[in-house]
């Protein structure tokens, strides 16, 4: 599905703010979303899982390498039609929106970023065409320490052999490729580009979890895994470097699906509040509830601006520690927005609004996840505070 000129490299990767066509994108995904992920979203939910289905949709309508280059099978689109797509999607499944996050900022965005000539031609096809990735960072004690990793990379002839055990990985159930961040002796940390066909993957069920369950969330087990040296991204020992950037880019993709959470939460309230009648009228007519979504509809529409915003920033030329600086914004200030909407529109549909009838007891358990995945509330707020003047202007 080609989004731009056919030729465009991956040195020409688009930074252009959402004018007419990216309004044009932001519809047809939202027509998508509406006719192909919304009435699967109740069994996703239930399976924890992504419906195999959608997931060959997902590829055809091509939301899994947006910003990849049309010689790669990609769309050669734009960082921010990234963001809008995962808005959208989040707008009535905010979990398959992680999923499509996953894909495109963390995995399909660092190989286009960090990655080799020959890493690109590798992978870069088959991520647009049929192969799903996970971004396998986090262990039992490496959460909000992320890089205090003991997955451990041992040099052999011609490679590595990796060993340990990588936590909470979304799309990890329906992952071909993953990221893989270990420490490798004599180096240091350094990230790895491991097929699931390799020899010692493993891939073990988590514990049953809150919500965006169509992540498909699990762990990954890795067992004297062979791979080649030229399978290491971004250079041997640089793996801190890797995962900073690709979180960075990762932030503003959370950021995007918790707007569209948010969204889709309000969408339903308004919807519920002008066909729900006490008291002989539609409640929609009562100012406690007319001003409970005003005060929702003005924050969304402040974060939706703030990630735009925010976008532009970090597809463009702004420095490491900005880029740090305003994708923890965004995202520590979604997050904040969509818990808030979630709970009113579950307030605003009473009764309704706690069984698994209505969408918004699921959105409201999605929101959750938005405190705590790509780095936690008080994670991002020291970001925030050490980016701070230290000193009188």
């Amino acid at each position: 599905m080609t989004l731009t000129d056919p030729g465009q490299t991956s040195a020409e990767l688009r930074t252009d703010s959402n004018g007419p066509a990216d309004e044009q994108w932001r519809r047809r995904i939202r027509a998508f979303a509406t006719r192909e992920v919304a009435p699967l979203s109740a069994e996703m939910d239930r399976d924890a899982d992504l419906h195999p289905e959608l997931r060959g949709k997902l590829f055809t309508e091509g939301l899994m390498a947006i910003e990849a280059p049309t010689r790669y099978g990609g769309g050669g689109g734009s960082l921010m039609q990234v963001v809008l797509a995962i808005e959208e999607i989040a707008r009535v499944d905010p979990g398959v929106a992680v999923a499509v996050d996953v894909q495109n900022a963390l995995i399909v965005a660092t190989l286009l970023r960090q990655g080799t000539g020959d890493q690109k031609r590798r992978h870069l096809p088959l991520l647009a065409t049929r192969h799903v990735g996970a971004f396998a960072l986090s262990e039992e004690q490496a959460g909000s320490d992320a890089l205090a990793l003991a997955t451990t990379a041992t040099p052999v002839r011609g490679g590595f052999r990796l060993n340990g055990r990588k936590r909470w990985t979304s799309n990890a159930r329906q992952a071909d490729l993953f990221l893989v961040f270990a420490r490798a002796e004599g180096h240091g940390t350094s990230a790895f580009l491991v097929e699931r066909s390799t020899a010692g993957v493993a891939v073990e069920p988590r514990a049953e979890q809150l919500g965006v369950r169509a992540a498909a969330t699990a762990d990954l087990v890795l067992t004297d895994v062979p791979v080649r040296a030229g399978a290491c991204l971004g250079g041997l020992g640089r793996g801190d470097g890797v995962a900073i950037a690709a979180l960075d880019i990762g932030r503003v993709g959370i950021a995007a699906q918790l707007v569209g959470l948010a969204q889709g939460a309000l969408d339903e309230a308004v919807a519920y509040s002008r066909q729900r009648e006490q008291f002989g009228q539609r409640i929609s007519s009562f100012q406690g509830v007319q001003f409970v979504l005003a005060e929702t509809a003005t924050e969304i529409a402040a974060a939706r601006a703030l990630l735009y915003e925010v976008t532009r920033a970090v597809a463009g030329d702004t420095d490491v520690a900005e880029r740090l600086r305003l994708s923890a914004m965004a995202k520590l200030f979604a997050s904040q927005v969509a818990e808030r909407a979630a709970s009113r529109a579950v307030e605003v549909l009473g009764g309704n609004g706690y069984t698994r009838e209505y969408p918004v007891e699921r959105f409201y358990r999605d929101a959750k996840a938005g405190r705590i995945y790509e780095g936690t509330s008080n994670i991002l707020l020291r970001a925030i505070a050490g980016s701070l003047p230290q000193e009188r202007p």
